[in-house]
């Protein structure tokens, strides 16, 4: 179902232009937001409007993400959700490839890569505590995931349930795994659990801290060393991934959608993280999508494998609101659409003891 696309003439392209950012760009007034960072998301929007617009001084950041699922803890976890919804992807963004210029001059930046340089400066900007060794980082959300039988046939998805986890800043310490319905799960440093490269994917053993730690199995200390250079996180990122899955592209998409979803990265690094996944083939845009609670929001997506994965952000401050999995054609498992899986992150805060949650 591929849609029309514009029409692009060569004596107007700055209106086209204009017109490509309308769909993306928040209403004029963001309700909430500090003036300083509301100034800074004009002038960076003026600025890809208007080449010849000032640019503003950058403001250095503070330090500022471990996936529901992807680490099952202890013996296997079964999944699940709700099914519903139709996607809205942007195809007029080709993956992989950028736009070429109305004036068939250099190619301008894909829809997506302009919005996650959008999340990337909101990200870069983030006014927080910073977290401090000893302590743990908790994080609160709300996640579903679908199950399907061993003998196949629709996914079958159970209410949306509380997920806490508290996770040692430097690795030094037991986390722990608090989720509605099942006993506690100690996140000892020696204890085993299950990997999942994806949903309905074979686990595969492991420990939680029992080498050093890695962008598969990170720590806060670990994220915070990550260098802040697109470029060079995305080839680390590769290497460190070489091997892992069929889809190279995909791999490094969901590790990184990995490292935002549980974990709580420093401003900066979750700025390159934003950027490096611009860098991604195939990444576009789905203009309406919502979290596990339901709040609604624009997303960042890709597709592979039957699946496309989304993260979902507030549409005017560009916040992180959660993850969804959806079915991209019709088939067994259900029709094109259905959620295989959702989250929403409520909270994220810096404590100092296992259990220990935040002031409301």
């Amino acid at each position: 179902m591929n849609p029309t696309p514009r029409r692009r003439t060569h004596h107007r392209p700055e209106e086209d232009e204009r017109r490509d950012l309308v769909d993306l760009l928040p209403p004029p007034r963001v309700p909430g937001l500090a003036p300083d960072r509301e100034r800074l998301l004009r002038e960076a929007l003026l600025r890809e409007t208007d080449p010849a617009a000032p640019a503003a001084p950058r403001t250095a950041g503070a330090p500022r993400p471990r996936p529901w699922r992807i680490r099952l803890v202890a013996p296997a976890v079964a999944c699940a959700l709700a099914v519903g919804g139709v996607v809205a992807v942007n195809l007029q963004d080709t993956p992989g490839r950028a736009a070429p210029g109305a004036d068939g001059g250099a190619p301008r930046a894909s829809g997506a890569a302009r919005l996650l340089d959008r999340i990337a400066l909101a990200a870069a900007q983030e006014d927080r505590p910073t977290v401090r060794i000893g302590q743990f980082v908790y994080v609160e959300s709300r996640v579903a995931h679908a199950a399907q039988s061993a003998g196949g046939g629709p996914v079958t998805m159970p209410p949306v349930h509380r997920r806490q986890v508290w996770l040692s800043a430097d690795g030094s310490r037991p986390g722990l795994l608090r989720e509605a319905g099942q006993p506690d799960s100690v996140l000892d440093a020696e204890g085993p659990v299950q990997n999942l490269d994806g949903p309905w994917a074979t686990p595969w053993p492991g420990t939680l801290h029992g080498s050093a730690p890695s962008i598969d199995d990170p720590t806060h200390a670990y994220l915070a060393s990550l260098p802040t250079d697109p470029d060079a996180l995305l080839r680390l990122i590769r290497e460190e991934t070489r091997g892992r899955g069929p889809d190279p592209d995909q791999q490094a998409f969901t590790t990184i959608g990995d490292l935002l979803a549980e974990n709580w990265a420093p401003p900066r690094v979750g700025a390159a993280l934003y950027r490096a996944a611009a860098r991604i083939p195939g990444v576009t845009v789905v203009r309406a999508a919502a979290d596990a609670t339901g709040r609604e929001g624009v997303a960042v997506a890709r597709t592979a494998h039957g699946r496309q994965t989304q993260w979902i952000f507030d549409r005017t401050t560009y916040t992180y609101l959660g993850e969804r999995t959806v079915l991209s054609g019709t088939g067994d498992a259900g029709p094109a659409g259905t959620v295989v899986g959702t989250s929403a992150v409520l909270t994220r805060a810096a404590v100092d003891r296992a259990g220990e949650t935040p002031p409301r």
